[in-house]
């Protein structure tokens, strides 16, 4: 699973040690040679789980799609992003979010309430 692409569509076997990864930065952590360059490219879709091989050379428009299940492969890869932050809103301001568990409810004011001689026409 790669951590520096989250919605990796493929995986891309590296030509030089034989290897799949999903980003060239995972190739860079893990091993200790350099990404070896090359114009054929031997890619795994995530989605149908097959290999196929790509020429680099002619790479065309259509070629952004696995040739098994038509999975667009090639999008805008989203990083992970260091965020601070809370869910809703600061119980501070506003104090709806949080219920007191210790103050009791008027049992007169349920609708479960099992005498209801009083509330009959």
């Amino acid at each position: 699973m790669c951590q520096h692409i989250l919605n990796a569509q493929v995986s891309i076997r590296a030509p030089c040690c034989q290897q799949w990864f999903d980003c060239p930065e995972c190739h860079a952590e893990t091993q200790t040679h350099p990404l070896k360059r090359t114009l054929e490219m031997i890619f795994i879709c995530k989605k149908c789980k097959k290999a196929f091989r790509k020429d680099m050379s002619v790479y065309e428009e259509s070629d952004e799609y696995c040739p098994h299940c038509d999975n667009h492969y090639v999008i805008d890869a989203k990083t992970p992003q260091a965020a601070i932050g809370i869910e809703g809103e600061d119980a501070r301001v506003d104090s709806r979010l949080i219920k007191d568990e210790r103050a009791k409810s008027d049992p007169s004011r349920s609708l479960f309430v099992q005498d209801g001689s009083d509330r009959l026409g």
